[in-house]
């Protein structure tokens, strides 16, 4: 039989170690998208002098009128490779990552569930082997 050397607490270690870089993947992502949005309202628009905040249409509640930056094809261009990137490459990896550290954990608690199992019948298969033998020596006076 194949034996396993599978340690829990470096199994353990290890996702920690993973859930720190997911931490700082996270932040690098953060940023990106932050320098994103900054480069493109920092692009303008192609209309001279349209860089002001344009009114919203429809209802609004009352106060100030709502507004947005004015966006021009660099800003908009800008904004659809974030929205791919975001559908392609950022949530499918987010999903591969949180996938992979629960498989491992998972993993790693059958294997010790299955090792605590077999110690149990082990334990039962000698309990039975001593009762069987005491049964043998009580019988043979």
């Amino acid at each position: 039989m194949t034996a396993w050397d599978i340690q829990p607490q470096g199994v353990q270690g290890q996702l920690k170690v993973v859930g720190t870089h997911a931490g700082d993947l996270e932040k690098a992502l953060t940023a990106l998208v932050t320098d994103m949005q900054q480069a493109a309202t920092a692009a303008g628009t192609a209309v001279p002098g349209s860089a002001a905040e344009v009114p919203l249409q429809g209802p609004t509640a009352s106060g100030k009128p709502l507004t947005q930056k004015a966006s021009g094809p660099v800003g908009a261009a800008l904004a659809q490779y974030m929205t791919e990137r975001q559908k392609s490459h950022f949530e499918p990896m987010a999903k591969r990552i949180q996938a992979a550290v629960i498989g491992a954990a998972t993993a790693t608690n059958e294997y010790v569930e299955g090792d605590l199992d077999q110690a149990k019948e082990a334990q039962d298969a000698a309990r039975q082997v001593r009762l069987d033998l005491l049964k043998e020596l009580g019988g043979k006076k």
